[in-house]
């Protein structure tokens, strides 16, 4: 038996009842009478060009009208083709006309942009690839897509590529193959029961199945009617071929009935491709009608002019058809957007595995979008059939959601959704890619979420702290008991022999550099960043040159004892001595004002110590004036240095040349060891180093020069008497007054 497309059969003949239904309609195209000519592409693209070329240059051969007219009638638009490929291919063409195309698969179309091998198919494939989103679990393991030809190598390939256990998976099926009789077998039941698709929307047609029945074969011409009629009864008309009735076929008398086979043609229940030609012919009706509804001098044209349906042009209809809305009597809302596309309604059906072996598609809900709520899903999960134990909806990731603080690491070779979890390193966060906390943020140790990060500083709460702000206040202690026990002895041999004056001075000059040391301490500000320094070189200078002083005016006191080198403590009186201390300090204090000025030290955040720390720190600002101001310490320190070693082996009851030569050397080698361990030395610290070297430089001179001195007034009484002084030079009353009065200035 040759081949019949019944299907293209029933959707022609469903054009035909909705045609006939229009006409029969007073409410809608009154007065006009709507035909229809039917052409077969025979599924070929150049049959299909043909007759769409035709159809617009008016050459059709044949017009089916029950009324009679005057004049060839306009053509309204074009319904079809059912292959999109097809009806893009021919509407290019037809563009160039202005002609409306409504395809009932595609656009300007009344089938939803289901968007198989053709552009509607690869559309679906890559637009539904697009949707997925990995970071929701959803990924292609594989794309394939099935051509239109019959090449078996490309067939077998696509077999190995998809042959991977595919049972116990829950498919979703698109629309091209949702009610595909052909998969719904129950061979095939073990692997695709349970699919999931869309599917066009069924509808009903109210008196299709009356006005199929009305087909009769048309006994005098062969027509489409009589080669349905033989593939149905399976006979064939007069004259038959030859050998057909010595074969034992039937002659068809045209008198066989209808209802006494069983064919899909007459199957009403599940009108899908047909419905959406039925809604596809009343959009072109409905266009129309609006069309000759126009007012004149109103109109969407030029001028304001209607359409005339006389002289009615093809984009005209165009214009009407793209603002068509209306309701069909199933209740659908059929209306294009902007892209030509029909408002998209779709059955979502199940396939269901009966328990005595057979099966059903079970139309389990719907998704469609209307214009005035938008997207909609419903689904009656209840009643779905799931092909897998338990009967629930599958749980289905190829790999399980990363918890918080890790990331994903693809598998090789493998869809983007199969991945590891790779903890996220220090300082970052998340659960698909790991990202970086913000600069003043940490990770939590579980790599969840950005925490702050500490602060480090050189505390007053912390040990380190402690130790030091104790030490500095002992120093401090212990120069005002020893300014106290001087003061208390002032009038005493080695006190007056010392110069009390610049003694006191320099004691307190030790309680300053003690106390600077406070400043290093706590969290910085700008104000004790900018202070600390200034504070601890002015201290500095002040102790270096006191003690300067006072090796200058032991130098010149024994020059003096010597014969006619008395001139020489008229350069170092009381005027002399302070105002020498005063301009030395002087230019200390000039050298910080200008680092001051010019690139003050700041408060700094420093994040490059330590990844979860913020280490609070001064930046010197100008390490031009830092340099600067130790240089100028070193210099007053090196030369008393050098002058007290000069002076070291002169009468040593009460001279301090040995003193002052030993804290000078203890003082330089604390602040030479300063300057690299200052420098590796990294946030809080260097700040420690810093304390620790004033401290250390600060007990060195305290010690060094007060120390014996106190160790005699306080436990040797006995050598504090002016007979032990009188050994400090040479005899001589002259000699002697001299000194007395050179160191007796306080």
């Amino acid at each position: 038996m040759r081949f019949f497309d019944v299907l293209g059969f029933k959707q022609a003949q469903t054009m035909a009842f909705a045609i006939d239904e229009i006409n029969r309609n007073p409410n809608l195209l009154p007065n006009v009478t709507l035909g229809y000519s039917v052409y077969d592409n025979c599924l070929q693209l150049a049959i299909g060009f043909r007759g769409a070329l035709l159809l617009t240059s008016g050459q059709e051969d044949q017009v089916i009208l029950h009324e009679p007219c005057e004049g060839t009638p306009p053509v309204l638009g074009i319904v079809g083709d059912d292959a999109s490929s097809h009806s893009i291919a021919i509407s290019t063409i037809l563009g160039l006309y202005r002609m409306p195309m409504v395809s009932f698969f595609f656009f300007l179309s009344t089938n939803p942009p289901s968007s198989l091998d053709d552009d509607y198919g690869l559309h679906a494939a890559q637009s539904f690839q697009s949707d997925l989103n990995p970071a929701d679990g959803g990924c292609l393991a594989y794309l394939e897509v099935l051509s239109w030809g019959d090449d078996p190598a490309e067939l077998r390939r696509i077999v190995n590529v998809v042959r991977q256990n595919v049972t116990g998976l829950q498919w979703m099926a698109s629309e091209a193959w949702t009610s595909a009789a052909v998969l719904q077998t129950p061979h095939l039941m073990p692997y695709l029961g349970g699919t999931l698709g869309i599917a066009i929307r069924r509808g009903e047609i109210p008196g299709l199945r009356e006005f199929l029945l009305q087909i009769e074969p048309d006994l005098n011409h062969n027509s489409y009617g009589n080669n349905f009629w033989e593939y149905t009864f399976k006979c064939r008309f007069a004259p038959p071929p030859s050998g057909w009735v010595e074969a034992g076929g039937t002659i068809c008398t045209g008198q066989e009935d209808l209802e006494t086979v069983q064919t899909e043609f007459l199957d009403i229940l599940n009108l899908r491709p047909e419905y959406n030609v039925y809604k596809a012919v009343y959009a072109l009706a409905y266009a129309l009608h609006e069309l000759l509804q126009c007012e004149p001098g109103r109109g969407p044209f030029s001028g304001n002019s209607c359409g005339d349906l006389q002289r009615l042009e093809p984009w005209q209809i165009v214009y009407y058809l793209e603002k068509v809305n209306f309701t069909t009597s199933f209740g659908d809302e059929v209306s294009f957007d902007e892209n030509g596309d029909v408002l998209p309604i779709y059955d979502i059906l199940n396939w269901q595995w009966l328990p005595d072996g057979g099966f059903k598609v079970q139309n389990v809900g719907e998704v469609k979008k209307s214009a005035l709520k938008g997207e909609e899903l419903t689904l009656e999960e209840n009643i779905i059939f799931w092909n897998f134990k338990p009967k629930k909806p599958p749980h289905s990731v190829c790999s399980e959601s990363c918890p918080p603080g890790t990331r994903r690491a693809r598998k090789k070779g493998e869809p983007e959704c199969c991945f590891d979890c790779i903890l996220c390193s220090e300082g970052k966060i998340n659960s698909t890619e790991c990202i970086s906390c913000p600069e003043d943020f940490w990770s939590s140790p579980q790599r969840d979420l950005c925490v702050p990060k500490k602060i480090d500083f050189l505390s007053y709460h912390e040990p380190l702290g402690i130790c030091l702000t104790a030490t500095s206040l002992l120093g401090t202690f212990t120069c005002a008991v020893v300014l106290f026990i001087f003061i208390h002895h002032r009038q005493t041999p080695i006190v007056r022999a010392n110069n009390s004056e610049l003694s006191f001075q320099l004691l307190v000059s030790l309680k300053l550099c003690f106390l600077c040391s406070l400043l290093f301490i706590g969290r910085p500000r700008l104000w004790t960043c900018q202070l600390r320094h200034a504070a601890f070189g002015i201290s500095f200078v002040l102790c270096v040159s006191c003690i300067l002083v006072k090796t200058m005016v032991v130098l010149a006191v024994f020059k003096a004892s010597k014969p006619g080198g008395g001139a020489s403590l008229k350069w170092f009186g009381a005027v002399q001595q302070r105002g020498t201390v005063f301009t030395l300090t002087c230019i200390q204090a000039a050298i910080c004002t200008a680092w001051l000025v010019s690139a003050s030290p700041v408060p700094h955040k420093n994040t490059q110590y330590h990844n979860d720390k913020i280490v609070y720190e001064c930046v010197v600002g100008s390490t031009i004036g830092f340099a600067v101001l130790l240089g100028y310490i070193g210099l007053l320190a090196l030369l008393s240095f050098l002058l007290a070693f000069l002076a070291r082996n002169l009468p040593d009851n009460f001279n301090e040349a040995k003193l002052i030569t030993f804290s000078m050397l203890i003082f330089c080698a604390v602040w030479v060891a300063f300057v690299p361990a200052y420098i590796s030395s990294p946030g809080k610290y260097a700040d420690a180093v810093e304390v620790f070297a004033i401290l250390a430089s600060s007990f060195g001179l305290l010690l060094a020069l007060f120390g014996p001195k106190c160790y005699i007034i306080l436990l040797r009484p006995e050598r504090n008497t002016k007979k032990l002084d009188k050994r400090v030079c040479c005899p001589g009353p002259r000699v002697k007054g001299a000194l007395i009065k050179s160191l007796n200035h306080s």
